[in-house]
């Protein structure tokens, strides 16, 4: 994945399902990718956070907008 930046830090996998949803149903270019390694029992989530997004630097605000998005949205339904 040339030309691909680190986009966002990822909370937990649920959000990390719901953002590739979304950016594959409006054929955004992305990579999601977890922390988690099993040598180290999931150690690197616990301090980085779940994993990350990844993509084109030229699409960086369409994910950030989709990912604030889903997050506004999380929130209202904990409230």
């Amino acid at each position: 994945m040339d030309g691909y930046v680190e986009i966002a830090i990822l909370e937990n996998q649920i959000e990390a399902m719901l953002l590739r949803s979304v950016l594959q149903e409006r054929g955004v270019p992305h990579l999601i990718r977890s922390y988690h390694d099993t040598a180290y029992d999931g150690l690197f989530q616990t301090q980085m956070g779940w994993g990350a997004v990844l993509g084109p630097e030229s699409h960086r605000s369409e994910i950030l907008e989709i990912l604030h998005t889903l997050r506004r949205q999380a929130g209202a339904h904990e409230e």
